[in-house]
């Protein structure tokens, strides 16, 4: 599977969101609704995406209890007009829920591919020691990533650090999503925002990346379309 560059909508309604979408529908094929444009629009905004001509990652984030997550998914995945390509929950979650996620896919006319998140790109070790986690972000990724494997999940949203360990375990057939992409040009302190744990598109390929999420490095700049081209050139470059 050829890598592909998604485009993060982290807007707080659809009509900014779909004016970005226009000026970088020549070049990008994916986006991204997460939890805020999602809660704000719903369902209409991944049907108009759909409807539109292109793939959808909901980042939704599921976590919760099993029969919940199930329930969850098959709402998601239950109308194909509206139903994602690719929907995150939280490893986190435990076999349980990830199991019941899993299964809740069998018999959705167009389910989505599931996509078990690891450790969140904004948390390094001092973040896993505030919550109580003792292990590295690399050996907590790990610990979550076969639990979720084992549970027949074959899709991971990932760091760029962890590509690697995780392209080993799922091999060549496994979907890994990498945030926390900066192309070099925007390699400075201040351009990492909150993200921890990042790289440059070419790094996170060269890792395994299946696909590089982008968001502020392009929804902030001036020249939108001119930007996701430059990181699609990174790409093409680094293969």
């Amino acid at each position: 599977m050829p890598p592909r560059l998604i485009v993060a909508l982290d807007y707080p309604s659809a009509p900014p969101a779909l004016a970005l979408v226009e000026q970088l529908k020549d070049s990008c094929s994916w986006f991204k609704v997460g939890l805020e444009l999602y809660l704000a629009e719903g369902n209409p905004i991944v049907q108009e995406l759909r409807h539109r001509g292109f793939s959808v990652f909901l980042d939704l984030k599921l976590h919760d209890i099993p029969n919940t997550v199930a329930g969850a998914i098959r709402s998601v995945g239950s109308d194909p007009a509206t139903s994602p390509q690719l929907l995150t929950l939280h490893a986190a979650g435990g076999p349980a829920m990830l199991a019941a996620a899993q299964s809740a896919l069998y018999g959705l006319p167009d389910p989505p591919q599931l996509l078990a998140v690891t450790i969140l790109t904004s948390m390094d070790a001092s973040q896993l020691t505030a919550v109580g986690l003792s292990r590295s972000p690399a050996a907590q990724v790990d610990l979550l990533a076969k639990m979720g494997f084992e549970a027949g999940i074959r899709g991971f949203v990932c760091s760029p650090q962890e590509v690697a360990a995780l392209r080993a375990l799922t091999g060549p057939a496994g979907v890994l999503v990498t945030p926390g992409i900066r192309p070099a040009a925007a390699e400075s302190p201040n351009q990492k925002d909150d993200q921890k744990r990042i790289a440059t598109p070419a790094q996170a390929l060269h890792q395994g990346a299946s696909y590089l999420v982008v968001g502020r490095p392009i929804t902030h700049s001036p020249h939108p379309a001119q930007a996701a081209e430059a990181i699609l050139k990174e790409m093409a470059e680094a293969l």
